[in-house]
C-alpha cells in the first residue's frame, strides 16, 4: 500500500531487538519516528544507528519515539548492535524492528522494486501523537540521513501543529516563522503580540511565538 501525508499511520506487532512490541503502544502519546535500513551489517546504516542513539536526548527533549526497521532477525539486529556501539561509540537503546517475511516493510511501502526487490530504501516516517504521518523522506540505499534536518522538521511540525504559523527555507529553531495566509493582517497584533512584518500581503512575518 502507498502510504501519504495525513494518513492514519498503520498499526503492527511485530519482533524487535528488544523484544515484543505494539506500534500504537509503544508510541503512546509521544510522537513518533519510523525508519527502514536495507540490511544489517551495512555502513551507512551503522553510522545512522549511531547518529540515532547519539540524539537520545535531543528525540525525548521533543517527546519522539524512535523505530528503526531491518529485514534482518531479531538475533542478527543484536549482534549488529555490539557493533554499532563499538564503531560509534555510543549505546543504541531504541527497537530495531525485525522484518524477515517483509510485512511491516510492505504496510509502509518501504521497497521499491526498481531500487531492490528485496531490500527496503531508507524511508523515515514522523508520526504525531494522534497517529497521523505527518512527514516522508526516501533516501537510497546510498546515500545516509541528515538527522539534523529530521529534528529540524519535527521541530517545525510541533510549532506549526499550535500556532498558525508556517517555517520558511532553512528556518531552525528560534528563528522568525511566518503568520498563515488565513490570518488577516489587521488580525496579526492579537494574535501575535510579539510583533510582526509584512513584508507582501501574502508574506508576513513574526517572531517565533513559544520562545
Amino acid at each position: 500500500m502507498s502510504i501519504r501525508l495525513g494518513d492514519i499511520a498503520p498499526d503492527f506487532r511485530a519482533t524487535t531487538s528488544i523484544g515484543e512490541i505494539d506500534f500504537y503502544e509503544y508510541l503512546g502519546d509521544s510522537w513518533g519516528v519510523l525508519f527502514s535500513h536495507p540490511a544489517d551489517y551495512t555502513p551507512v546504516c551503522t553510522t545512522e544507528l549511531g547518529r540515532t542513539a547519539a540524539l537520545k536526548d535531543e528525540f525525548a527533549k521533543r517527546n519522539v519515539k524512535v523505530l528503526a526497521l531491518s529485514v534482518d532477525s531479531a538475533e542478527s539486529h543484536k549482534g549488529w548492535i555490539s557493533d554499532i556501539n563499538e564503531t560509534q561509540n555510543t549505546s543504541v537503546e531504541f527497537p530495531i524492528i525485525a522484518d524477515p517475511d517483509r510485512t511491516v516493510a510492505t504496510l509502509y511501502d518501504m521497497i521499491h522494486p526498481n531500487a531492490s526487490e528485496t531490500l527496503t530504501v531508507r524511508s523515515l516516517f514522523v508520526i504525531s501523537p494522534d497517529k497521523k504521518v505527518k512527514l516522508i523522506i526516501t533516501y537510497p540505499a546510498s546515500t545516509g540521513r541528515n538527522f539534523n534536518e529530521v529534528l529540524r522538521v519535527i521541530d517545525s511540525l510541533q510549532l506549526t501543529a499550535n500556532y498558525s504559523v508556517a517555517t520558511p527555507a532553512d528556518w531552525t529553531d528560534g528563528e522568525d516563522v511566518i503568520v498563515v495566509n488565513s490570518i488577516k493582517t489587521e488580525d496579526i497584533p492579537a494574535k501575535f503580540p510579539k510583533g510582526h512584518q509584512v513584508i507582501k500581503p501574502y508574506l508576513r512575518t513574526t517572531p517565533q511565538p513559544n520562545k
